[in-house]
């Protein structure tokens, strides 16, 4: 009977150890990477989650920016951080994607674990206003009566952008030629003087280029509109079935990182996209906010993987 209240006694405790430390953390400042610079989509998706996490953890959740190589310089930091709950990293599609833009990363997947899926921004195309398309019909049927007319801008080879509209191109049939920057703002100036007559972007970037009238917004990349421009179609409304786009904002952790406060920080996660005044925040960027679990986050990135994979092969892209 003794040993029996004993082996009880410890499963007990074994069960509440976990609870006890996802409770107990963090005792000290916490680090999120971002692989980009301050000011867009990945940082500013950030530093609004981390201002939240802050104050429900009751420690300094410190956002440091190490842009560099599609993010990988972020990425390695983190898998080769110490897997106790004190670094972190909020990454985007292009970590999806360079799987396969690579032949070979100074990090290997399995060192690393997702935390949470942030939120969804699908894709919006812009054009000039003095351009010959107005929608993303027109686009695709000047595209194919024009074939090599259209130059694309995107941040750059393998971004999101230029993913996705090496995918527009397959789904269409259509050649378009792209042209890559070094960043989103310098493509956006291109598009404004007529060098390039074709640019994506995060919602975050177009929408008040759009609602003020600087750029003709054609479509957005998504199986349903925007909350935040009600009133732009989608590419599938306008005749291309199933052309479904966007980047994303998730956190990442070291692989071996306790799951008590992995499962921690994804529950807070799920409850800060919620708040009425981060989903406003969120809804105003064209964000869709999502908060998974890590589970569901690491599925999320398996199908990432494959998608951009299979796009990254047949157009032939490497970054090597």
């Amino acid at each position: 009977m003794l040993q029996r209240r004993h082996f009880t006694a410890a499963v007990a405790a074994a069960v509440a150890a976990p609870q006890v430390l996802a409770q107990s953390w963090p005792t000290r400042p916490v680090r999120v990477l971002v692989g980009y610079p301050p000011g867009g989509f990945t940082d500013v998706t950030a530093r609004l989650v981390c201002e939240k996490l802050s104050q429900r953890l009751g420690q300094p959740v410190v956002v440091d920016n190490k842009p560099g190589a599609n993010g990988i310089v972020a990425v390695d930091t983190l898998a080769k951080a110490a897997p106790d709950g004190q670094t972190f990293a909020v990454v985007i599609a292009a970590h999806a994607a360079n799987t396969s833009l690579y032949k070979k990363l100074p990090y290997e997947p399995k060192d690393l674990m997702g935390v949470s899926l942030i939120g969804q921004s699908p894709l919006i195309y812009a054009a000039n206003v003095d351009g010959p398309f107005k929608t993303a019909r027109d686009l695709v049927a000047y595209a194919k009566a024009n074939p090599g007319k259209i130059s694309y801008g995107s941040s750059g080879n393998g971004s999101a952008v230029h993913l996705s509209t090496e995918l527009l191109k397959s789904v269409t049939k259509t050649h378009m030629v792209h042209i890559p920057y070094r960043g989103s703002a310098a493509a956006y100036t291109d598009l404004l003087g007529g060098q390039i007559q074709l640019f994506g972007d995060a919602a975050q970037g177009l929408i008040g280029p759009g609602k003020s009238g600087k750029v003709r917004l054609l479509g957005v990349a998504s199986d349903k509109r925007l909350d935040a421009l009600p009133d732009l179609p989608t590419f599938i409304e306008q005749g291309v079935p199933g052309y479904v786009a966007s980047t994303w904002a998730g956190m990442l952790a070291p692989a071996g990182t306790p799951a008590a406060i992995v499962k921690r920080v994804a529950d807070e996660i799920a409850a800060i996209v919620r708040l009425d005044d981060v989903k406003a925040r969120l809804d105003g960027m064209g964000t869709i906010p999502v908060g998974s679990s890590p589970a569901e986050f690491d599925r999320f990135i398996a199908g990432e993987t494959a998608k951009w994979g299979t796009v990254i092969r047949e157009a032939k892209v490497t970054l090597d």
